[in-house]
C-alpha cells in the first residue's frame, strides 16, 4: 500500500486547509496517509520535537510540505521542523522518496515560489525526488495553477478564504503524487 504524509505549518488556516483538501482527495485511493500540523508546544527551545512523526514519515512513500510564506521563506515552526531532519541527513533515511510543496500567501506574488524552492532544497538534501504541477495556468482543461508556478501550489488569500482553484490545485497535486508513487512502485 502507497503511505503518503502531509506536515504543514498553517496559522491563519488558509495553508491548512489547501493540505487538508490535498489530503482528502487522497480517501478515495489504496493509500495510507499521515497528516501532522506544527504545533507551537512541539518546538522547545527553537527546536522541533515529536520522534513519533519523523519515525512516521520515515515510512512514508513520499511526503508533502506545506507552509505559509512569510517574508519571502517557510514559516519558522516549519523551518523548526526541518531543522530538525537534520538529525537524521546524513543517513539519508527519506532518500527515493518523493515530495511536493503547498504554500500561501497575502500578496498576489507575495514570493510563494521562494517558499516552494525552499521545499525544494530541503527535499534534495535528502535525496527525495520532487513531483511539480505538470500543468501550466493557461491549461484551461485540467482547471489547475491559476498563479502559474510550476514548482507546487501557490495561494493568494486576503481574507482567509482559499480560491476555489487553489483547493482544486491541492487536490490535483495530491493525485499526481499518488499516481506517480504507484507508476514507480509497480516498476520496482
Amino acid at each position: 500500500m502507497i503511505k503518503i504524509g502531509f506536515v504543514y505549518f498553517s496559522n491563519t488556516d488558509v495553508t491548512g486547509q489547501l493540505v487538508k483538501a490535498a489530503y482528502t482527495e487522497l480517501n478515495n485511493q489504496e493509500v495510507s496517509s499521515v497528516s501532522h500540523q506544527i504545533l507551537g508546544s512541539e518546538i522547545v527551545e527553537g527546536r522541533f520535537i515529536n520522534p513519533g512523526l519523523i519515525d512516521k514519515l520515515k515510512t512514508c512513500d513520499a511526503i508533502i510540505f506545506g507552509s505559509p510564506t512569510y517574508m519571502g521563506n517557510v514559516a519558522a515552526q516549519f523551518k523548526a521542523f526541518a531543522d530538525a531532519t537534520s538529525d537524521f541527513w546524513e543517513s539519508q533515511d527519506w532518500s527515493g522518496k518523493f515530495a511536493a510543496g503547498i504554500t500561501s500567501g497575502t500578496g498576489l506574488n507575495g514570493d510563494q515560489a521562494s517558499t516552494l524552492q525552499y521545499f525544494v532544497t530541503l527535499a534534495s538534501q535528502h535525496g527525495m525526488i520532487w513531483v511539480g504541477l505538470d500543468a501550466p495556468f493557461s491549461n484551461t482543461e485540467k482547471g489547475v495553477n491559476r498563479l502559474g508556478c510550476q514548482l507546487g501550489v501557490t495561494s493568494h488569500s486576503l481574507d482567509g478564504r482559499v480560491h476555489e482553484t487553489d483547493i482544486k490545485s491541492s487536490k490535483y497535486l495530491a493525485q499526481r503524487v499518488f499516481d506517480i508513487v504507484q507508476k514507480f512502485k509497480s516498476r520496482t
